[in-house]
């Protein structure tokens, strides 16, 4: 393990997640990264040995990173960090590219352990990921038909998040959101976001809103 990207938009995951690998790979180059953009300039500049990736980060999330990442270098393992559960991205991830997914409170030892697997070029899919393919049925969810960034807007959105919001936290413009909630709706046969938090709460893909 010789050059490895750290991806994250808070300086204190990047660091806890780059000390966590300079004690087990003290002679590895570990670059910081803090949005998509500059992963995705990171990658077609330089050739590395594993990506780290948040989810959710500013201007292109880290799964639309990915798609993009493995039409440059197909072959570089990626690791996806959330704060969600699996249920919610971990599929999407593994179908973007992914070598595996990993919840931000897991241990550090389960990280490692995760790491060594994926560089043996194998993918990591723990117990909950398992039952999930298991359970997928061959007809798709409506959800499933939403795009990546659809999805994550989706999410927002039921969570009870105005446009403005989401377009401050994922760093796009308005008229972006907006475009994007009005394909939501149409491919969700809904009419307004209440419509899409009964849903998210019926389909377990979030608990509530406060």
């Amino acid at each position: 393990m010789k050059r490895i990207i750290v991806a994250d938009d808070h300086s204190y995951i990047r660091l806890g997640l780059i000390q966590i690998l300079k004690d087990e790979f003290p002679f590895a180059e570990i670059k910081e990264i803090a949005n998509g953009t500059d992963l995705i300039n990171a990658v077609k500049s330089e050739d590395w040995d594993l990506i780290i990736s948040d989810l959710e980060m500013p201007g292109k999330n880290g799964l639309e990173a990915l798609e993009q990442i493995k039409e440059i270098k197909p072959g570089i393992p990626v690791l996806m960090l959330s704060i969600y559960d699996e249920e919610l991205y971990a599929i999407r991830a593994l179908k973007a590219g992914a070598s595996g997914y990993l919840n931000k409170n897991s241990i550090p030892e389960e990280l490692i352990n995760v790491i060594r697997h994926i560089q043996s070029g194998r993918k990591y899919i723990n117990h909950e990921t398992a039952e999930m393919l298991l359970k997928l049925k061959e007809k798709k969810m409506p959800h499933e038909t939403l795009s990546n960034r659809e999805f994550s807007i989706f999410i927002l959105l039921a969570q009870g998040k105005s446009v403005s919001q989401i377009a401050d936290q994922l760093s796009i413009a308005t008229t972006t959101v907006s475009t994007h909630r009005s394909r939501i709706l149409e491919k969700l046969h809904f009419t307004n976001n209440a419509d899409l938090t009964k849903y998210a709460i019926q389909h377990h893909l979030i608990t509530g809103i406060s």
